[in-house]
């Protein structure tokens, strides 16, 4: 390293005459400090003290109640902030009241620095010229500071407020017009919703074969799911059916342990979306409630968040059956969370995520990849983890996309970490298949031995890459999602059932008979919706009837083979037995909230119908904002 750097930064207070920054490299501090006279050595002196001063005063670090931790506590847990329960008015009050000391001291200082020069005389020693210089540069800071400090106020005002849905889409519209693919998944959604109704209104999950009911989270998740989906398909009976539950029945003061990240994309999410598209404070009210009773999963020492926490007591911590959380899961919650920061004008949300995705981007990883677990307690990815795009990692990289267009494509981080993740993910990842050449993403076992295993979950990266060109990235990601999104509905295609499998395997060998291999523990299918989330951002983007056909078809298989009649639909065990497939007895509320409202979707023939330069879809399939500045 160099002498210049090795020294560092000087400081020249237009003391000397004819100071020289090039020759002062060569001079040690300390000879620096004693050519200077005992007046300007008090002034330096006194000028480092006052700043430190203010650094201790104003920094939050040495205020009281004012820590990180205490910000992150719900409002029912000990060790709550005071500060957060304030009147929204009070607070911007005590911002404002503070920057105003901060600018007094600011000009205090700069008038005792003046005096004391003028009272020692000091213009033997020092340069007028640059002394004006420099006063000039201060007036020059000043007049940025107060522009910027002016700028902070508007900005603060708009975030004590919140910002409001811009309500341009009337849903319930009597004249809305649906063809008859769109009409078949309404009847699908009816059909669902009132066997779910009478057997097991208020509950989490139905199951369709022995018309029973489970738990889950304990806060009729099947219904908050989808109050979005009956907005979308413009069911306005079943909307003030989820609307009245909302209302009366909805309550997230349970002793229960939920995850973090299922309740944040199923219930957090839904209930945002179901505000933004139709304004209803209730929904935001109960957003609010929900995330602050979430928050206690940040307090942990690395604020890498635990997976799991009660929502009476706040008590967080790692899931029972491990130490490390899912990477996908603590880094799939972040477009919820800044969304509720945006609605509600309270920041604390979106510091909590902003937090743990600079922590995960600052770990260390194989070209833009990342393990699929991460420890809460000490921060560090599992390096010796599984990579995959599948289970635990998949969202991971859908959120690096989704969260720069959430942004207005401003935050340019989340846009350069997912540019380097695809090549990461094509240089180590993309294989062909024998004899077809089917294109898919295979798995890292321990980071560094490749296996040809793609999980269904994997089929949303067609339509992420598809998204990603969209908005101006390279062709070639259009390509290959184009041909994951082929491989995946091969996958339909090719199993006697016409079903996807959950798990396939592809061939490597060169003269192979078939390019897909299905384990019999992998047969089963769950209704997951990714490859219809893809074919839905293929047709929106390419307008290829292909996609919407192909999507036809699966809903017919769906109807064909998993559909129960009157009680809806049920997962299925095994896809290559066409004559007996089997019930598992479960409807998943995502089959409601995804796979039927991408469908709907994907058959769509109004273009003003969620226009994916306005809304970006979470994970779970709700539909929130893309704000138009940051």
């Amino acid at each position: 390293m160099s002498s210049k750097h090795r020294d560092g930064v000087s400081i020249n207070l237009g003391f000397v005459p004819e100071f020289d920054y090039k020759s002062s490299s060569s001079q040690s501090w300390t000879r620096s400090w004693r050519r200077l006279s005992s007046l300007q050595r008090t002034i330096i002196v006194l000028f480092v003290c006052i700043v430190a001063l203010c650094f201790f005063y104003f920094h939050p670090t040495f205020q009281s109640n004012g820590s990180k931790s205490a910000k992150m506590v719900p409002i029912n847990v000990p060790g709550d902030n005071p500060v957060n329960n304030l009147p929204h008015d009070s607070v911007r009050e005590m911002e404002i009241e503070k920057a105003h000391k901060l600018e007094e001291l600011k000009e205090k200082a700069q008038k005792q620095l003046e005096n004391m020069m003028k009272q020692h005389g000091v213009k033997d020693d020092v340069d007028e010229d640059k002394v004006a210089d420099e006063k000039n540069k201060v007036e020059e800071n000043n007049f940025e500071n107060t522009n910027k400090e002016k700028e902070k106020d508007v900005e603060k005002k708009v975030d004590m407020e919140g910002v409001k849905p811009e309500l341009e889409y009337d849903f319930f519209d009597a004249n809305r017009k649906h063809n008859d693919r769109q009409k078949a998944v309404i009847e699908a959604f009816k059909e669902c919703w009132s066997a779910y109704k009478k057997y097991a209104w208020g509950h989490d999950e139905f199951h369709p074969v022995s018309k029973k009911h489970s738990e889950w989270f304990g806060v009729g998740l099947t219904i908050v799911d989808n109050i979005d989906t009956t907005i979308i398909m413009g069911l306005e009976e079943e909307y003030e059916e989820a609307r009245e539950f909302a209302t009366n029945g909805l309550s997230f003061d349970k002793d229960k342990d939920v995850n973090l990240f299922e309740i944040t994309i199923r219930v957090l999410g839904g209930l945002l979306s179901a505000y933004h598209l139709t304004g209803d404070e209730l929904f935001k009210t109960r957003a609010k409630d929900l995330g602050d009773r979430l928050l206690p999963c940040f307090n942990s020492p690395s604020r890498v968040p635990y997976s799991d926490v009660n929502l009476r007591s706040g008590n967080a911590h790692a899931p029972r059956w491990g130490p490390d959380s899912s990477t996908s899961e603590v880094t799939t919650i972040q477009i919820e969370f800044r969304d509720l920061s945006r609605i509600t004008g309270d920041p604390k949300y979106k510091e909590a995520v902003d937090e743990v995705y600079t922590h995960v981007h600052d770990e260390p990883k194989k070209d833009g990849l990342v393990p699929i677990f991460i420890n809460a307690q000490s921060g560090k990815l599992r390096n010796s983890g599984t990579i995959s795009f599948g289970a635990r990692g998949d969202s991971y990289y859908e959120y690096l996309l989704k969260q720069w267009l959430q942004t207005g494509k401003t935050e340019m981080k989340y846009k350069n970490d997912y540019l380097e993740a695809v090549q990461g993910m094509k240089t180590h990842l993309v294989r062909k298949s024998e004899p077809s050449k089917l294109t898919y993403i295979g798995e890292l076992l321990s980071g560094r031995n490749f296996s040809p295993k793609m999980d269904h979950l994997v089929c949303f990266m067609g339509g992420t890459l598809a998204l990603g060109y969209k908005n101006g990235l390279p062709e070639d990601h259009l390509e290959l999602g184009k041909e994951l999104t082929h491989t995946c509905y091969q996958m339909y295609a090719k199993m006697p059932t016409h079903l996807s499998p959950e798990i396939v395997y592809f061939n490597q060998a060169e003269g192979a008979p078939d390019d897909l291999i299905v384990k019999p523990l992998d047969a089963h299918n769950l209704l997951r919706p990714e490859t219809v989330e893809s074919l839905f951002y293929l047709y929106r983007i390419t307008k290829d009837e292909k996609y919407r056909d192909w999507g036809w078809k699966i809903f017919l298989a769906f109807k064909k083979h998993a559909r129960i009649e009157g009680l809806g639909y049920s997962s299925i065990n095994n896809v290559k037995n066409a004559g007996n497939p089997s019930f598992r007895d479960k409807l998943e509320s995502f089959f409601l909230a995804e796979t039927l409202k991408y469908l709907y979707l994907l058959f769509s023939d109004d273009a003003d119908l969620l226009p994916l330069d306005q809304y970006v879809f979470n994970t779970e399939g709700h539909p929130l904002p893309i704000y138009k500045s940051a």
